[in-house]
């Protein structure tokens, strides 16, 4: 079985508990994941099985845009090490996976060129999103992530004005209360010879059992593990 290593993490979600829910969706598509809190344990795992399937799950970064952010400092600010940049980029690069769910789009504020390997990112002082709420996502009706799956409603946080590469394939987009207009929320992406997915939805397990949610982001997770595009769409 591929391997499916969740990292995850951080503050203000509930990732202990959503994060196992996220690997058992996964399990249920043939992937078999690990959930860890451990960048090092990331490391080694990409380093032993290259065809690995990375899934960030986790609000880690450097904490440093806000003193409300610095009684969690302590325990989830990170600068993401040199060697693990190389590390993760060169992965993908070389044609691995990379799902990035939710949060994801933050993690690594100081490392520039993470938005160029998840496809976009979290830009501070620009993005932003409204509370928690009833978001509708909008999915595309060409795209093997998405053909044959409904529009849905769940309740989440509609990520707003992030920064999306140029050559990112958009298949969905989110409208949350408030919002004016439609935003980007899950694009197919690739990066060198690997492919990547995110997904902006995810806040917690409801958001990601939701029927038709779970059902993309197991096809996002076999795309970006290289599955072809009959077997993505099968499931």
């Amino acid at each position: 079985m591929r391997p499916a290593l969740i990292y995850t993490g951080g503050i203000s979600h509930p990732f202990e508990a959503a994060a196992p829910t996220l690997g058992g969706i996964l399990e249920e598509v043939g992937l078999q994941p690990e959930v860890t809190f451990d960048l090092d344990r990331v490391l080694a795992l990409l380093s032993q099985r290259p065809e690995a399937l990375l899934v960030v799950y986790a609000l880690r970064w450097s904490m440093t845009q806000n003193e409300k952010y610095a009684p969690d400092r302590a325990r989830w600010a990170m600068s993401m090490p040199a060697g693990a940049r190389l590390a993760i980029a060169g992965h993908v690069r070389a044609g691995g996976g990379l799902l990035g769910l939710h949060t994801a789009s933050i993690c690594f504020d100081d490392w520039p060129e993470w938005g160029a390997v998840l496809g976009g990112r979290w830009r501070w002082g620009t993005s932003h999103h409204p509370a928690l709420g009833p978001v509708a996502a909008a999915l595309g009706r060409e795209d093997v992530l998405t053909r044959g799956l409904a529009d849905f409603t769940v309740t989440d946080e509609a990520y707003s004005e992030l920064d999306v590469e140029p050559s990112a394939r958009v298949v969905a987009t989110v409208t949350g209360v408030g919002s004016v207009r439609p935003q980007p929320a899950v694009w197919m992406y690739e990066y060198g010879r690997g492919r990547a997915v995110y997904d902006s939805l995810g806040h917690d397990s409801a958001s990601i059992n939701h029927p038709i949610h779970r059902r993309l982001i197991q096809r996002a997770a076999l795309w970006a593990s290289g599955e072809a595009n009959d077997l993505v769409e099968a499931r």
